[in-house]
């Protein structure tokens, strides 16, 4: 089934157009991985499929069910409230920068959406809660504050958060750029355990070895557009476009 369609992405800030007509599908269970330089459009990308960036023009599709399409003028029209609003249940998003309620405890910040939006009892939430931070390796670490966390820990807690809504669909925006290197394997690790686990995910990551071990899919982008996709034995073992080898040649593989 497809847990995510895009079709015909367009989408400027100003003059620059930074979403050159792009079109994807993402299968349930399939774990896709976003690769390209910095400025390739790659995090606007995910904005607009997770609905934080309104789209110019396209299409988005949530499990068959529309959210964005193309009115007659050309421009983008968003689904009713109503619907908008389940079709946003269907996915999560984990930001680079952790985006933490530096007032709330770790137990807050993973249960309190729980509550204020799916509207569950406070005993069921924190039932939720602790199982997720348990997964987490964070059990111990409830009532700490963001602040007495290390970077990791406070990157377990949001994909803790953003798994607390039960999404179809959990999306990664550079999940470990805000990391020392020492600290980027815990994620990955994660990551990894949730793939096994046949999460659905896309994720936006400058990490390329992960890429390849992780996901059954590969996209390279490049100036605003898909310069070349494909399973990742092909896309990064054995790059066809000259832009994606010139690319991957910066890195070890």
């Amino acid at each position: 089934m497809k847990y995510l369609e895009i079709k015909n992405l367009r989408k400027s800030f100003g003059d620059l157009e930074v979403i050159k007509d792009i079109s994807l599908e993402v299968e349930e269970g399939q774990v896709v991985a976003i690769i390209g330089p910095s400025g390739s459009g790659k995090s606007t990308l995910l904005r607009c499929a997770t609905m934080l960036e309104t789209m110019d023009a396209g299409e988005l599709i949530y499990l068959g069910e529309h959210a964005v399409w193309t009115g007659p003028d050309g421009k983008a029209v968003l689904a009713p409230p109503k619907q908008l609003k389940k079709i946003q249940g269907y996915y999560g998003l984990v930001f680079q920068d952790f985006n933490l309620f530096p007032h709330y405890s770790v137990i807050r910040n993973v249960t309190d959406a729980l509550i204020t939006v799916q509207k569950k009892s406070k005993e069921e939430a924190l039932a939720i809660g602790r199982d997720l931070l348990k997964k987490m390796a964070l059990s111990e670490k409830e009532d700490a504050y963001p602040y007495q966390l290390s970077g990791g820990q406070q990157q377990r807690v949001s994909i803790a958060r953003a798994l607390a809504l039960n999404p179809k669909v959990l999306f990664f925006d550079e999940p470990t750029s805000a990391l020392d290197p020492e600290l980027t394997g815990e994620i990955l690790k994660v990551i990894k355990d949730l793939a096994a686990e046949n999460m659905t995910m896309v994720i936006v990551t400058h990490e390329i070895a992960f890429a390849r071990d992780v996901a059954d899919h590969i996209i390279f982008m490049d100036g605003g557009v898909i310069v070349e996709e494909g399973p990742p034995e092909e896309v990064i073992n054995n790059p066809q476009n000259e832009r994606t080898k010139a690319f991957l040649n910066r890195f070890e593989r």
